[in-house]
């Protein structure tokens, strides 16, 4: 079964993330996630620009860029030219008036433009912006916060869009309260990779190498 596994950074151990990062690389992670929020987007602070660049020194793993935050196009700079070609940056499509705008100058950038989309927005309202993204990362929890219990609804619109993938051409990736029982479910559905947080790497008192080894040998 071929899926990505990527890290939820927000959840590692700030008291040692050199530690963190060294440990979730040779453990075997296809990629770090990054959440950037402004407390405006949504009501929590929690990673910041000086947090990527630290980790993307650290490790040459791609970098996976989830921007909660508003009016991307604004900022966005900030955070492109810090990035290595072929790193994925998400906006929320809600957060900015002309969000193709924003998705164009990833484009220009030679990284990879992703779209985030929350419990509560519909397939239909970004479905045209589905034709220039190449990944789409399906909020199962409301963002913010981690450790929040999954939302069962967004199981149906992860369906409607493996429907729409192939013609499509873009990624599905889950984010959110990422159980085993969910990767059993959607990764043989055609969910191409999953945020790990706390239900399943972060805080289990167990090498993250162990545990990554465990999902992908998981009996499907």
């Amino acid at each position: 079964m071929n899926f990505q596994l990527t890290a939820s950074m927000m959840c590692a151990n700030y008291g040692n993330l050199e530690k963190e990062v060294r440990e979730l690389e040779e453990g075997g992670i296809d990629s770090f996630h990054i959440d950037i929020m402004d407390g405006r987007y949504v009501e929590n602070f929690a990673m910041g620009l000086m947090d990527m660049k630290c980790i993307g020194r650290l490790s040459h793993k791609p970098l996976d860029v989830h921007l909660m935050i508003e009016h991307p196009s604004d900022r966005i700079d900030l955070f492109l030219q810090n990035l290595r070609k072929g790193d994925t940056i998400y906006i929320h499509p809600e957060a900015e008036y002309h969000p193709a705008k924003a998705i164009q100058k990833i484009i220009d950038a030679g990284m990879i433009p992703g779209i985030a989309i929350n419990p509560g927005t519909s397939v239909e309202t970004i479905y045209e912006m589905l034709r220039i993204v190449d990944k789409v990362l399906v909020m199962s929890v409301n963002p913010g916060n981690a450790g929040q219990m999954f939302l069962p609804f967004v199981g149906k619109k992860i369906t409607k869009l493996l429907s729409m993938k192939e013609d499509m051409g873009f990624e599905i990736w889950w984010d959110g309260a990422c159980s085993a029982d969910k990767i059993l479910e959607f990764a043989p559905k055609g969910v191409d990779g999953f945020v790990l947080g706390t239900t399943l790497l972060f805080g289990k008192d167990r090498p993250y190498g162990d545990i990554l080894k465990d999902i992908r040998d998981m009996r499907f």
